[in-house]
Order: structure tokens, then sequence, then C-alpha cells
């Protein structure tokens, strides 16, 4: 019996077994398609570019006759604001618009004066706020005219009007922090510094006051802003000579050693009148200076002393891939208007061309014939001066 069974569960096992390899040896139910099966990739995300204009002017100055014209005898106060009317809608359409503030604001309590040391009222930095200015640079010859106090009360009046300033510091820590503006996640970095103050010593143990043009130091802040995450370097340089219209061979030299050291973008300031404006191009990108950007406004009547022009630097950067490139360098001559009004002298910046059709249209009734004539010099001597080896052009418009 027991055999008996042994046996029936060795038949019933290899029946099993038969029938498991019957099953495996069946085609599959379900056919293998042998077509192509189509890959959808996705598609990358659009690329991010931004475009910002950076629009730059010269020398800001204030000499007396300036002081006084300013002054409203009805409500007993400075107001420097119809000086920039004429310019304020190209200043403002401008992302970052830079300047030369080429005096101090040390309060009247320490006397308002012009040349040869300058202090002028704090209106001039709200006007210059009304008037589209959103950083100036303070490192000039003219920078210690009131002394340490007025260094430190330009800064804060700088400050209260809602102006960055650039080129002189109120400590240590504060000189060796670097300046960054930021626009449509492109950041710029600001760096000022002067050739001199006019003779004036810096106070022993407080010389971080005003940076003066130190090569070595120069190069160190170059390698902060560019390790602080900057896209541009732009430097502000008082260098030159006075009055001389074409750069002298160590500016030339410091501009090159800048360059080869990772500035941008270089404006200059000091000779009063314009020098030319240049584009350097190479492996890694352009480069631009401008020598001297002339005087914005004060009260030198000189021939090439009363003009100057609005410099604009559009820059583009692609934020997808990290790339940027500097996309136009254009500028707008202007020139300084010293007019009267009801016996009263006046100042105003004008644009140049702007000037000369509103004098043909008879638009505006403070320009003289004198005015015109002088207009069309000063256009004449601007377009033939500040571009000679291209790469720069007069912008369109106004």
């Amino acid at each position: 019996m027991k055999k008996n069974v042994i046996l029936a569960a060795l038949v019933l096992l290899a029946t099993l077994v038969l029938l498991g390899l019957l099953w495996l040896d069946k085609e599959p139910a379900v056919q293998v398609t042998t077509e192509p099966v189509a890959i959808v990739e996705p598609e990358p995300p659009p690329e991010v570019i931004t475009t910002i204009t950076l629009a730059s002017v010269g020398d800001i100055m204030a000499h007396m006759p300036q002081v006084k014209a300013a002054f409203d005898p009805e409500r007993g106060e400075y107001d420097f604001t119809p000086c920039f009317v004429p310019v304020k809608p190209l200043l403002a359409a401008a992302d970052i618009a830079v300047a030369n503030l080429e005096t101090t604001l040390a309060g009247p309590e320490l006397g308002y004066s012009g040349y040869p040391r300058f202090n002028s009222p704090a209106e001039l930095a709200a006007a210059l706020k009304w008037a589209g200015f959103h950083l100036v640079s303070t490192a000039n010859n003219h920078a210690l005219d009131r002394g340490e106090k007025g260094v430190l009360r330009t800064l804060d009046h700088l400050a209260a009007h809602g102006l960055t300033a650039v080129g002189t510091y109120r400590s240590w820590e504060e000189r060796q922090s670097i300046t960054m503006l930021e626009r449509e996640g492109q950041r710029l970095a600001f760096l000022a510094y002067t050739y001199g103050t006019n003779g004036i010593p810096l106070p022993e143990g407080k010389e971080y006051l005003v940076k003066l043009i130190d090569w070595e130091e120069m190069a160190q802040d170059l390698i902060r802003a560019r390790e602080g995450g900057a896209d541009w370097i732009v430097v502000l340089l008082h260098f030159g000579n006075e009055y001389q219209r074409s750069p002298t061979p160590e500016q030339e030299e410091l501009v090159n050693y800048l360059f080869s050291r990772g500035a941008d973008i270089i404006l200059g300031s000091h000779p009063h009148v314009l020098q030319p404006v240049k584009v350097f191009s190479g492996e890694d990108g352009q480069r631009v200076v401008a020598y001297s950007q002339g005087n914005f406004i004060s009260n030198q009547r000189d021939r090439y002393q009363d003009s100057g022009m609005i410099l604009f630097v559009t820059l583009e950067k692609n934020l997808t891939r990290n790339e940027k490139g500097i996309k136009a360098v254009e500028y707008i001559p202007t020139w300084v208007h010293r007019y009267r009004v009801d016996g009263r002298l006046k100042y105003r910046v004008l644009p140049v061309q702007e000037a000369l059709l509103a004098w043909e249209n008879g638009s505006d009734p403070y320009l003289t014939e004198a005015d015109w004539r002088r207009l069309r010099e000063v256009w004449e001597e601007t377009v033939s001066w500040v571009a000679p080896e291209g790469g720069v052009r007069l912008r369109e418009g106004f």
C-alpha cells in the first residue's frame, strides 16, 4: 500500500513537471512590436536676456555765479532743478546714471564758495536725484576743500537725498567695501580714484577719506569686485591735464593697465573739456573708455569748457548662459546755456541737437542768435572729436 502511494505521488509530480515544460514552450500571448518608439525630448527653457543702459556725464561744478543764480529770494532757499530740466528725460530713461560731483556739500556754516575751494548748498544733491542720477564720484581734486568735516558732511547729504557716493569714505571698513548696483539681473561694481587733492594732505591715520590713484590698490579692488559677483566693473577716474583735449600717455598707460586687470568701463573727468571715447575689442569682449567727459555744468565759458556729453553704454547679459556683452556705445552732445530772465542770471544744460531744432522752430524763447551760433560750433567740435576711431555713435532720438 505504501509503495502504491509513493508511486502515485511520483506520477503526479512527473505530470506537473511535463505540463510546466509544455507551458513554457508556448508563445507569449502578448505580441512584441518591432516598430521604433518615438522619444519626445523636453523643450529647453527659454533663454533670459536682459538689456540695461548706463548713462554718464562729466564734471558737475558749482561756481559762485551758479550758486547765486540758484537762490530763490521769494522762498529763501536754493533750487538747482531748473538747471537739469532739459536733460532730465534723457537721464531718467537710463537704468543707472552717474556723474563726477566736483564740489563739497559741507553746509552753510562753513561758507559757500566756488573756486579754488568749493562748498555748495546741499540742495544740489536734491536736484541731481530729481534729474535722474543714481551715483556720483566724490574722488576728485576738490574732495578735501573743506577738510575731513567736508568729506563726511558731503557723504551724509548725498545719502539723505538717495544718492550713492563712491571714492570717499567714513572709515577703513567702508573703504574696503565694493559699491554695487544691480539692475535686471546685472551687477555693476563702481570704483573711483583721483590723482590728488590739490596739495591738501589727508589727515594722518585717516587716509581712508579719499581714494587716490594707486595701481596696486586698484588691482586688488578689481579682483575683489569680480570675486564679489560683479558682471561689469566701472572705474571713475579723475586724471589727465586740465583743458587738454587729448589724453596724455600717462592716461593711456593707466587705462591699459586697468583693462588688463579686469575693468570693463572707464569714465574720466578733470580736464573740463571733452577727450575721445574709445572702444577696445579683445578675445574676452569689448571695453570702453571715455578719457574725459567734459563739463556737464559749470560757469567756465572758454571754448570747449562750456560743453560736455551724456554717454550711454548699453549692456546685455544672457542670464541663462551667464554671457555678457556691450551692445552699444552712444553719446549726446550737451552745452551749458547761461542766460538771463528778468535781469537774473540762469543756467541750464541743453542737449545740443534738440536746442538747435528749438531755435529753428522758435520754441525756446531764451535762445538768442549768439546762442545758436555757439550751439552749432559745439555740435561740430563734439561730433568731429569724440569718436575718431569709430565704435561710438550719436544717440538717435531725444
